[in-house]
């Protein structure tokens, strides 16, 4: 079986942080921008939008890893629960009781719905194949080293903001599907979004997190451990905390912003080739 492009990707990336890391700004400049530019040089070169926005999209992957979590919790499985997390987010998951594992996986639910879903789905509408790859490219070299641990602080940044860039409008964009696929909770919604999002340490994960929140009637937030370090993340929502019934939920919205994403492109292009 050949290895999926973007950890090909993820790989070579690998590669040139061991041969360009410096504890310097501009190391890290020179990481995102070989990493952008291979990411947009590689869909030109696929020259398929269709197939750059599948190579792109990962929706199915991260529903898949959320109901394996979720389904080791129902089964009372601790260990394996917390084995499955890493596969959706990058915090420590050592020590996580069920209800934190359940927040675990609703937030990065959230954010990974911009981040595999309406992100690279909204760039490849926008700049076809170059603009899907070169996303997904910029969402996995903030995965990698933009994070704000000692190694990454100076090294990462440019990483880091670049995905802020890229991510603003595709987060803004899924809060307003959330309110549009639930209907009966858009004031909730977009109350949660205005009032909470600004709080968050990430411009757009904040906007995605708040409005799941509102959504699905959760709160979350709290303390996450990254590297051995806490960082005490912002409450967002004002319902209840997590369970892990939520995680399904939070799976089942993330779908369903998919499904209206998919339609309002479709009907967007339809509108746009009857001109």
């Amino acid at each position: 079986m050949q290895p999926h492009p973007v950890k090909v990707f993820g790989s070579g990336m690998r590669r040139l942080e061991a041969l360009l890391y410096r504890d310097r700004h501009d190391a890290g400049v020179l990481h995102a921008a070989v990493g952008v530019v291979t990411g947009v040089a590689a869909g030109a070169a696929l020259g398929s939008t269709s197939a750059a926005t599948y190579l792109a999209v990962a929706g199915r992957a991260l529903n898949g890893a959320a109901t394996d979590v979720g389904a080791a919790l129902v089964t009372g499985d601790l260990e394996l629960a917390r084995s499955l997390l890493p596969a959706l987010v990058g915090r420590d998951p050592d020590g996580l009781d069920e209800k934190e594992i359940a927040r675990a996986a609703v937030e990065s639910v959230a954010e990974n719905t911009v981040d595999a879903v309406v992100g690279p789905a909204l760039w490849a509408a926008a700049a076809g194949a170059p603009g899907a790859l070169g996303y997904r490219a910029v969402n996995t070299l903030d995965a990698m080293v933009g994070s704000r641990c000692a190694r990454y602080r100076r090294y990462g940044w440019a990483s880091a903001r670049v995905d802020d860039a890229a991510g603003y409008l595709p987060a803004r964009v899924t809060a307003g599907l959330v309110a549009v696929v639930r209907p009966r909770t858009a004031g909730v919604v977009l109350q949660a979004v205005r009032k909470d999002a600004h709080l968050h340490p990430s411009p757009n994960a904040g906007v995605a997190e708040a409005a799941f929140a509102g959504a699905l009637g959760l709160r979350l937030g709290g303390a996450n451990r990254y590297g051995g370090a806490t960082e005490l993340r912002p409450t967002l929502g004002s319902g209840r905390p997590p369970e892990t019934s939520d995680i399904a939920r939070a799976a089942r919205l993330s779908r369903d912003v998919t499904l209206a994403l998919a339609g309002v492109l479709l009907l967007a292009g339809t509108r746009g080739g009857d001109r």
